[in-house]
C-alpha cells in the first residue's frame, strides 16, 4: 500500500494530487525551486523539499533533485502531474530504480507514445521529411510535452528553418528535449480527445470524449466533456482507435489520446501519457476520481470490468493571469484577491490564494473553473455566472474574455466549435463591456469620497470646478453637491444614489446598481468584476521616451536578436526583432513600423522589467519631427492558430 506520495510538480497539479491523497489518508510531499518557497502547494503539503541549484525554470525538470527529495523525505511514491518530467521515461525508470512506486505508465509506454514521431510511426503515421511549397501550411511540433510549447504554423518556406529552431528552443527549455517534427496542418479543425485508465490487468477503460477546441497559443482555454455534436459512429472510432493504441503499448494508469476532427474524418495527434489538464470534466462527468484510480492502478487493483455511465455536462475554463488584447502577453504581480463563488457545484483547482504573487518563471494559469450541470447549456449560463461574480484583483486576467466565450452565440452552437474561434471572434471579445463605463464612474467617485473622508468636506459658496477622472477609454466627470453626495455631469444619464471610498450606488436611468470598490498600492482600481488603471494627469518626465522606443511588455529574458541585426538597419513594419521569454513562452517583438534602428540594448540572457528600453525604430517622419508621442511596444507571439 502506497503510505507517501511525493508530487513531481508544482502549483494546481501539486494542489490537486495532495487533495486526493489527504482523502485516501495518504501523506504528501512537496518540491520546490527557489522561487516557490512560499507557493499554496509547498504550505499544503506535510513536508516540503527544496530543489536546489537550477535555475526556477529548469528546477522540476531535474529527475535525480526529485528521486533524492523522495527519498529523503521518506515517500513510496512518485506522481509526476503534468508538464516538467511527466513524459519522461527516464524518469520513471530512475523512480522504480530507487525503490519508489511510479504513479504512471511504464517506461516503456511512455516512450512509444510520448514522442510524437514515433507515436506516429507505431499507427503508420509518417511525419513530413522534406516540406515543398505544395504542403504549405505546415505545423511545427515538439516531438516531447505539449501545451502549445515548442509549436509554430507555417505559411511561407522561407520562414520554416527559423520557426524549426525557434520551437526548438522552447522545447528544450519547456521538456528538456529540442526534438521537433512537420506535419501538415489542418485548418479549423475540433480538438477532441479521449480520456483513458487502464489497469495493470488488462482492463481499459474509455471515459468518453472531451472537446478542447477554444485554444489560444497552441493551449486550451476552455475544455468540456462530452465532446458535443459528434455522429455516434464518429465518436465510436475515437473510442475505438484510443483503446487500440493503449493496447499496442501495454498502457497502464490515465492516459489521453488527442485527435483533430475536420470534414467528418479524424486524423491521430499524439497520445498524453499523463493526467490532462482538463481531466476534471470526465471526472464530474463520471463521477470518479483520476487522481484515486491513478493510485488504486499504482498499487495493483484491478478496475470493474465497465466504467460508471456518464451523467450530464461538464465545461471547465482556465483562468489566466494574461491580457487577450495585448497579444495574451502573460501577467505577473501580487494577487490581492482571490474569490471565485463556489456554490452551484461550481469547483475550483488553483494553486493560489489571495496574497500570492504571480512571478515570471512558470505557466499564468491561476485556476481551473468547473461546473457541472445536466445540459451544456446550462453549465455554460452557471460557469459564465461564476466567473463574472468572481473577484480576482491584482493582475490583468482572461476572465472578462472567459464569460464573453462562454455566451457567444458561436459557442451556444456545437457545430460552429473549431480552433479558429478566438482568430474570428478576439476582437469583438475583448471590446470593454458596457458596464465598464458605469465602474469607471464608480471608481471616480469612490476615490472622491476618500480624498473627501481625509481632507474634509472643503464646502465653498460658490460651485468648483468639475472634477476629471479617466480610466482607460472612460472620462468621468463630476461634482460635488450641497447635500454632502456628487454629481455626475459626463457621462449621461447616472444619477449618484450614495458613494463611499468602498461601494457606490448608482441610478442608471432608472435602474439602481451597487458597485464594490477596491483600491491597492500598484494604482488599479477592482470595481466588481472589472479592473482599471488610472489615466495620469500629468506625464510622468521619466515616462517620456523618444519616439519609436520598444519597451518590454513584461518581464522576461531576452533569448535571441535577429541574425545580424544591428544598430543602423533598415528595417519593415511587423519585421521581428528580438525574442523575450516568459513564462515557458516566447514572444517576439517586432518593429511597429518601417525605419531605422537606432538603438539596440537587448542582448541573448539579458533579465529585464516590464517597461525596459529593448529597441528604438525612428522613421523618417519621426526623424524629422521629434515631438511625436512616444510609440508603445508591439509583440506578437508564435502564430496563434492551433490545433
Amino acid at each position: 500500500m502506497i503510505t507517501s506520495v511525493l508530487v513531481a510538480n508544482r502549483g494546481e497539479i501539486a494542489c490537486r494530487v495532495f487533495r486526493t491523497c489527504r482523502d485516501l489518508g495518504i501523506s504528501t510531499v512537496a518540491v520546490y525551486s527557489d522561487a516557490d518557497a512560499d507557493a499554496l502547494h509547498v504550505r499544503e503539503a506535510d513536508a516540503a523539499v527544496r530543489l536546489p541549484g537550477a535555475a526556477p525554470s529548469e528546477t522540476y525538470l531535474r529527475g535525480d533533485l526529485v528521486v533524492r527529495a523522495a527519498l529523503a523525505a521518506g515517500a513510496d511514491a512518485v506522481h509526476p502531474g503534468y508538464g516538467f518530467l511527466s513524459e519522461n521515461a527516464d524518469f520513471a525508470r530512475a523512480v522504480t530504480d530507487a525503490g519508489l512506486v511510479w504513479i504512471g505508465p511504464p517506461p516503456e509506454a511512455i516512450e512509444a507514445m510520448a514522442s510524437k514521431t514515433r507515436a506516429k510511426e507505431l499507427l503508420g503515421i509518417a511525419p513530413l521529411a522534406e516540406v515543398t511549397e505544395a504542403d504549405l501550411p505546415v505545423l511545427v511540433k515538439a516531438a516531447a510535452g505539449g501545451g502549445g510549447r515548442g509549436m509554430r504554423i507555417v505559411r511561407e518556406l522561407a520562414a520554416l528553418e527559423g520557426e524549426l529552431t525557434a520551437a526548438s528552443a522552447e522545447a528544450a527549455s519547456a521538456f528538456g528535449d529540442g526534438e521537433v517534427f512537420v506535419e501538415p496542418y489542418v485548418e479549423n479543425g475540433r480538438h477532441v480527445e479521449v480520456q483513458l485508465l487502464c489497469d495493470t490487468h488488462g482492463t481499459v477503460w474509455a471515459l468518453g470524449t472531451r472537446d478542447c477546441s477554444l485554444q489560444r497559443r497552441h493551449q486550451k482555454v476552455v475544455e468540456e466533456a462530452p465532446a458535443p455534436g459528434l455522429p455516434a459512429a464518429l465518436e465510436a472510432s475515437l473510442l475505438d482507435t484510443a483503446v487500440r493504441a493503449a493496447k499496442a503499448v501495454g498502457y497502464t494508469g490515465a492516459g489521453t489520446v488527442e485527435f483533430l476532427v475536420a470534414d467528418g474524418r479524424a486524423h491521430f495527434l499524439e497520445m498524453n501519457t499523463r493526467l490532462q489538464v482538463e481531466h476534471p470534466v470526465t471526472e464530474e462527468v463520471y463521477g470518479v476520481d483520476l487522481v484515486a484510480l491513478q493510485l488504486a492502478v499504482a498499487e495493483g487493483r484491478e478496475l470493474p470490468p465497465e466504467p460508471p455511465s456518464p451523467s450530464g455536462h461538464a465545461i471547465e475554463a482556465r483562468l489566466y493571469a494574461e491580457d487577450p488584447a495585448r497579444e495574451w502577453a502573460p501577467q505577473t504581480g501580487v494577487l490581492h484577491r482571490f474569490d471565485v463563488p463556489g456554490e452551484g457545484r461550481v469547483r475550483v483547482d488553483t494553486g493560489y490564494v489571495s496574497g500570492d504573487t504571480v512571478g515570471v518563471h512558470y505557466d499564468p494559469m491561476l485556476a481551473k473553473v468547473i461546473v457541472h450541470a445536466p445540459t451544456r447549456a446550462e453549465a455554460a449560463r452557471k460557469l459564465a455566472h461564476a466567473l463574472e461574480r468572481s473577484r480576482i484583483h491584482g493582475p490583468v486576467t482572461n476572465r472578462e474574455l472567459l464569460v464573453a466565450s462562454l455566451r457567444h452565440p458561436e459557442y451556444g452552437a456545437p457545430e460552429a466549435l473549431d480552433t479558429g474561434f478566438y482568430d474570428r471572434n478576439l476582437t469583438a471579445l475583448t471590446t470593454a463591456p458596457e458596464g465598464e463605463g458605469y465602474a469607471a464612474v464608480a471608481a471616480a467617485l469612490s476615490g472622491a469620497a476618500a480624498r473627501r473622508g481625509r481632507f474634509g468636506g472643503g464646502w465653498r459658496n460658490l460651485r468648483s470646478q468639475d472634477g476629471t477622472r479617466a480610466y482607460g477609454e472612460h472620462e468621468v466627470r463630476y461634482r460635488p453637491g450641497r447635500d454632502g453626495g456628487y454629481e455626475v455631469t459626463a457621462p449621461e444619464g447616472v444619477r449618484v444614489v450614495s458613494a463611499s471610498p468602498d461601494r457606490v450606488r448608482l441610478d442608471v436611468s432608472g435602474v439602481v446598481r451597487d458597485f464594490e470598490v477596491a483600491r491597492y498600492g500598484d494604482g488599479t482600481v477592482h470595481v466588481g468584476p472589472y479592473r482599471l488603471a488610472a489615466r495620469p494627469r500629468f506625464p510622468d518626465p521619466a515616462d517620456q521616451r523618444e519616439p519609436g522606443s520598444l519597451l518590454a511588455p513584461m518581464p522576461g529574458t531576452v533569448v535571441r536578436v535577429a541574425d545580424g541585426l544591428a544598430v543602423g538597419d533598415r528595417v519593415a513594419a511587423g519585421q521581428p526583432l528580438l525574442w523575450l521569454e516568459a513564462m515557458k513562452m516566447e514572444h517576439r517583438v517586432i518593429a511597429p513600423a518601417s525605419g531605422t534602428l537606432t538603438a539596440l540594448h537587448a542582448a541573448p540572457g539579458r533579465q529585464v522589467e516590464v517597461g525596459a528600453l529593448l529597441a528604438v525604430v525612428q522613421t523618417e517622419a519621426q526623424a524629422s519631427v521629434q515631438t511625436e508621442a512616444p510609440a508603445s511596444v508591439q509583440t506578437e507571439a508564435q502564430e496563434d492558430k492551433t490545433v
